[in-house]
């Protein structure tokens, strides 16, 4: 049971883009796939690159150190299936994009 944060403002995350943020102690990235925002904790399983800073196409992040490719919605490794990263719940709160870990 975790608690919402406001963690950015939907002005800062156009769609087609992502933000690296901390929540808590929790790295998270946030995606922003047509007006709908998605989050997922920023550390790849590879070799903990940093998920947020990678090119996001469709719903689908590839990590920029060495190429792993997630889906945002859901956290599922697509380069290991049956891996996948923690996803974090998103709700939109006037101009804020809150987070909850």
């Amino acid at each position: 049971m975790g608690e919402f944060h406001k963690s950015a403002k939907v002005s800062e995350i156009p769609p087609g883009t992502s933000k690296v943020v901390q929540v808590g102690n929790t790295p998270v990235g946030i995606f922003n796939v047509g007006g709908n925002y998605h989050a997922i904790h920023n550390t790849c399983l590879h070799r903990q690159g940093p998920l947020g800073e990678g090119e996001l196409e469709d719903t689908t992040v590839t990590c920029p150190w060495h190429g792993w490719r997630y889906n945002v919605t859901t956290g599922e490794c697509l380069t290991r299936p049956g891996a996948r990263v923690p996803c974090f719940e998103v709700r939109v709160e006037g101009e804020h994009i809150c987070v909850k870990t």
